[in-house]
Order: C-alpha cells, then structure tokens, then sequence
C-alpha cells in the first residue's frame, strides 16, 4: 500500500468513509445508480462502462443538486 492507514490523522471523522453509499441522501437518484452499476466493474472495462452510462440512453433517476460536502473549520 503507498498509505500506511494506521499513520493517517483525519480531520473529521466524516472523511473516514469515502465511499459513495456513506454520504447519504436519496436512494434513487442518478448517481446512486450509476455508483451501484460500476462498483462491480474493475478494470478495463470500467472505462466502457462509464461512457455508456454518460451517454443519453441511460435513466438513472432524478439528478440530485444537493451539496453533500462536509464543511470543516480548517481555516479558522
């Protein structure tokens, strides 16, 4: 591994889990589905993957607008 886990200080506790299930919200929604659809996908194949689901025959759901970034008080 390039990052020893047991050396790294988060900030906030918030940023331990970087995956796309923990940052809450809506169920349904676009980029929900997209994450569930490519998080089996390794590789090269990835790639593909990812392009068909930007083009326009893919309905994922309803594109969310919400802001989902924890805020820290790093500059204060």
């Amino acid at each position: 591994q390039r990052v020893k886990p047991d050396t790294v200080q988060f900030l906030d506790e918030r940023l331990r889990d970087n995956r796309f299930e923990a940052r809450g919200g809506v169920e349904d929604d676009y980029g929900h589905r997209a994450a569930r659809d490519l998080i089996v996908t390794r590789g090269a194949g990835f790639r593909k993957e990812k392009n068909k689901k930007k083009r326009g025959s893919y309905r994922g759901g309803e594109i969310s607008v919400c802001i989902r970034v924890p805020h820290l008080d790093i500059y204060n």
